[in-house]
């Protein structure tokens, strides 16, 4: 799957590349400190400003939804 933003897509890739790496090699055997952490928060950035330069809602997508009364409400 691509990124949000194609000038994120290189940092998608490391990211995927680094965990999975990590859970198959580290996280399965036990081992749970995440060494791809800083580079999740690179990436993560990158895709916050995407998403804002498409003019989209960044908080109403932050909003924890599911569980909760507002889940079966259609979006306002």
């Amino acid at each position: 799957m691509n990124s949000v933003g194609e000038e994120c897509q290189e940092l998608k890739r490391r990211y995927d590349e680094c965990f999975n790496k990590w859970f198959a090699e580290k996280f399965l055997k036990g081992q749970t400190d995440d060494p791809c952490q800083p580079l999740f928060r690179v990436y993560q950035k990158c895709v916050k400003n995407a998403i804002k330069a498409k003019n989209l809602d960044l908080e109403q997508m932050e909003v924890q939804v599911l569980g909760t009364p507002n889940e079966k409400h259609p979006p306002s």
